[in-house]
């Protein structure tokens, strides 16, 4: 990764286009075709929401044609955009409820061209996440060196954005973490992230009497409603706006019917912080996280004399549930029958996915003894796997483990299930790249093999 992509001088797009679908941007696609013609997310979000409000002529004519398709030239990464912009990004609703004031004027900025390789003090410190919180291990992010990493989090953007001047946007991108192998994770997904600011005269010009209004009070003190500068009336009217403004948004993308729940939560860059929930078949599921902005992260910025609010949400994951795409690998596939359920220049067309045939799945065990060093994390080997095994592994579980009672050494075995999204595959296949993963566990994680 760091020896094709990185010492190279490559940043966003080539990150996203070149590594992460395998190759299938060479140098000639990259250069003559993907660049002149900008067939990437910044179409999407930048000439669709922003210059268009997604006229039907950027939309269905221009750069989804048939004739793209047929070429090859949209593919793994645009598909993403295409399945999670149609109804999360691009929607009528948001472009024009949303994105644009009530004058008719944009209100919110769109930015998706950002470098997902951010310092660590970007990622971290500057949304004032503890020196020793959990969400900094090694084993959870990918770290290029000791200051700089790709992003976790399109938050990471928040304090250069807030410090260019900005006080409404909205935030697109690729996010990177190393996680467990399932159907729902992927070591690359999409967030979107919505700023907010407000100065005293936008936050009370419409309350009665809110010129004896204030932001700020001396000498407060800091209570589960509020921080200590911020005045109780500026809180409860910014957290009205801000629940507000999201419940609109949710109810447009699942239905104005849809019922939904506001959770008190902890989040170290937000206070009072909340997670929205909503019933969906019978479960409650999380969609976004959000709240008041940590007025340290603005004084940082230059913008002490506003508050604001800030959310965040998973574009893939309510892909997922609202065109009930069962696995995140589909996002990168460039099945026919996958991409052909997307086509068509009618956003508000109702998708429900239609399951491609369910091919055959097969498993192999690996079990090894762990470095004495306790050197060995899960989300390392997780991470091997995935990169030795690619899309063809669909998950992987630990299903023992065991300590020597004489050495006191430590094994532990892991089922890895294999299925290609496209085919059949044989045993064959399937142990050439098993043995693959065991030569690198032992190599580069230090373990010792039981097999």
């Amino acid at each position: 990764f760091t020896q094709r992509v990185l010492r190279r001088g490559y940043y966003a797009r080539v990150i996203t286009q070149r590594v992460i679908t395998r190759g299938f941007y060479a140098e000639g696609y990259y250069a003559e075709v993907i660049t002149q013609r900008v067939i990437t997310q910044r179409v999407i979000t930048q000439r669709v929401i922003t210059q268009g409000f997604y006229a039907e002529g950027y939309y269905a004519e221009g750069f989804y044609a048939e004739g793209y398709y047929a070429e090859g030239v949209i593919t793994q990464r645009v598909i993403t955009q295409r399945v999670i912009t149609q109804r999360v990004i691009t929607q009528r609703v948001i472009t024009q409820r949303f994105i644009l004031g009530p004058m008719g004027n944009p209100l919110f900025s769109v930015h998706d061209n950002l470098s997902p390789v951010v310092s660590v003090e970007q990622n971290f410190d500057s949304l004032l996440i503890p020196p020793d919180h959990p969400s900094r291990k090694k084993g959870d992010n990918y770290y290029i060196n000791r200051t700089t990493m790709l992003r976790a989090h399109t938050s990471a953007h928040q304090r250069e954005l807030v410090s260019a001047g900005l006080d409404a946007f909205l935030l697109a991108g690729d996010v990177y973490r190393r996680d467990e192998i399932d159907c729902s994770h992927y070591p690359v997904f999409h967030q979107m992230e919505g700023v907010r600011l407000f100065s005293n005269h936008e936050l009370f010009s419409a309350v009665e009497g809110g010129e004896l209004l204030s932001l700020f009070e001396p000498n407060g003190r800091r209570t589960p409603q509020k921080q200590e500068e911020h005045s109780l009336e500026a809180v409860k009217l910014l957290e009205f706006n801000l629940k507000s403004t999201l419940t609109s948004l949710i109810q447009q993308l699942f239905s104005p019917e849809v019922e939904l729940r506001w959770v008190d939560c902890f989040f170290p860059f937000t206070h009072p912080s909340f997670e929205l929930e909503v019933l969906f078949r019978g479960q409650w599921m999380e969609v976004l996280g959000c709240g008041v902005m940590e007025q340290r992260i603005l004084r940082s910025a230059g913008a002490e004399h506003k508050l604001g609010w800030a959310f965040g949400l998973g574009l893939e994951r309510l892909a997922m549930v609202l065109f009930d795409i069962p696995d995140i690998r589909l996002f990168w596939s460039r099945d026919e029958r996958f991409l052909e359920q997307f086509r068509g220049g009618d956003l508000h067309r109702p998708i429900s996915f239609k399951p491609l045939s369910k091919f055959p799945s097969l498993h192999n065990d690996i079990s090894f003894w762990l470095p004495e060093s306790g050197s060995f994390s899960q989300n390392d080997f997780f991470d091997l796997v995935r990169s030795v095994g690619g899309d063809l592994v669909e998950q992987v579980t630990r299903v023992d483990q065991f300590t020597h009672p004489k050495t006191g050494r430590s094994s532990e075995c892991y089922r890895i299930v294999y299925r290609h999204m496209e085919r059949t595959l044989t045993q064959q296949e399937v142990k050439q790249t098993h043995e693959r993963i065991e030569s690198a566990a032992e190599s580069q994680l230090g373990v010792r093999g039981r097999y």
